[in-house]
């Protein structure tokens, strides 16, 4: 039996209208939950609110203690770079703010293949390098759940396979990730568990294992309804 490193149960949050109303999502160890749905539908929310950004206004985060916190990395809305600074200079200012051992830096761009940046800033990164690094200040602190919210934005197709090959190396490494995009290839290539959120609403929650257009048709099916 699987055994489930973080849930929510009933979450909610206000703000000028309902953001979440009653999400229960149930993220197993080592491996990839894909959260799927449309711009607006509460997936940043919902992550922000795992992560502490955000306070839920009822509902709560199993088994989550504030210091379950040094344990998760987390890459909410964009990468949080420095574009002035090269890829080991941002992950050195980072590693100073957590307290962490330096050497982990040459690790984390290894395994995001930004190690031969060099001097080269943030700036002059293409999308896909800046997705990498906020990926690698994500991993500094050898997290043991990691959270991404859209990654592939604004990537080009090989970009795309690199970066999917990446996430799905995690689970093998111990850590368990959480997934969101609003492309539902971009979740359905990665993920083995697949969760649809809309207009605030956990509509569903299921393992993987459907043909593609069984999803797709699916995801089509709720997002109507909901309207």
């Amino acid at each position: 039996m699987m055994k489930t490193i973080i849930e929510t149960k009933q979450l909610t949050k206000f703000k000028k209208e309902v953001a979440l109303e009653k999400v229960s999502i149930h993220v197993e160890e080592n491996s990839v939950y894909g959260l799927l749905g449309p711009n607006g539908a509460g997936k940043s929310t919902l992550l922000k609110s795992i992560t502490g950004v955000l306070r839920p206004d009822s509902g709560e985060i199993l088994p989550w203690k504030h210091g379950d916190l040094a344990h998760t990395g987390a890459m909410i809305e964009g990468p949080a770079i420095y574009p002035n600074l090269t890829a080991q200079e941002n992950l050195r200012v980072l590693a100073t703010l957590l307290d962490i051992d330096k050497a982990r830096i040459a690790e984390v761009l290894r395994i995001v293949d930004l190690k031969n940046t060099g001097n080269k800033t943030a700036k002059h990164f293409s999308l896909g390098m800046k997705q990498r690094l906020g990926i690698a200040m994500a991993l500094l602190n050898q997290p043991k759940l990691l959270i991404l919210d859209e990654p592939t934005n604004g990537l080009d197709p090989l970009g795309i396979q690199e970066l999917r090959e990446l996430i799905r190396s995690f689970p093998e490494q111990g850590i368990s990730v959480i997934l969101s995009s609003h492309i539902l290839s971009k979740v359905e290539q990665v993920a083995d568990t697949v969760g649809i959120i809309y207009n605030g609403h956990l509509c569903y929650e299921n393992s993987n294992d459907q043909r593609k257009e069984n999803l797709e048709q699916l995801f089509m099916d709720i997002v109507k309804r909901s309207r």
